[in-house]
């Protein structure tokens, strides 16, 4: 029995370290920002190759005077800094949906009642860090920039992300 946590031990601390020089396959977490509203998305990483992947995030807004969807899209290239540290940039876009409340007070008072689809491009550019348990945090800065009246202009988003790999 003993020998056999060993070399569990043993083959666990090989795979974590092997890991720490490569991205990982599947990520699943969250992505805590603020740009336009949308504070929390759902965000998933595929890898796609040795130094590349693709990040897809949803976030949710239930607004004052609104209730918004918004779906991104994100190709990524990936290099190592130093051990765990890595850096990325990407460019994307995505698409999403609004429904206006009927408020007279909203500041889309001329919108009441109804739904608009937007779509935005994106870039991506950011660092992370790839612990040695199956934990990445990352802080990006990703401009947006937005192609209707929701959506119109260009958006800075700083965001912290807590992802867990398999």
């Amino acid at each position: 029995m003993k020998k056999l946590f060993i070399a569990f031990v043993l083959i666990a601390g090989f795979s974590l370290t092997g890991q720490a020089q490569e991205i990982s396959k599947n990520a699943l977490g969250i992505r805590l920002g603020d740009n336009d509203g949308f504070g929390a998305e759902i965000s998933y990483q595929r890898g796609l190759g040795e130094n590349n992947r693709l990040e897809v995030d949803l976030g949710i807004n239930d607004g004052k005077y609104y209730d918004a969807f918004k779906l991104t899209g994100i190709y990524q290239w990936v290099w190592n800094i130093d051990g765990g540290f890595n850096w990325y940039a990407g460019v994307g876009g995505g698409l999403g949906s609004v429904d206006y409340d009927n408020d007279d007070r909203s500041p889309f008072s001329d919108k009441r009642g109804d739904s608009d689809v937007f779509l935005f491009g994106a870039g991506d550019i950011g660092i992370e860090y790839n612990f040695d348990i199956p934990l990445l945090v990352s802080l990006d800065f990703r401009p947006e920039i937005g192609f209707n009246d929701f959506n119109d202009d260009l958006g800075f988003d700083i965001a912290l992300g807590l992802r867990y790999q398999f």
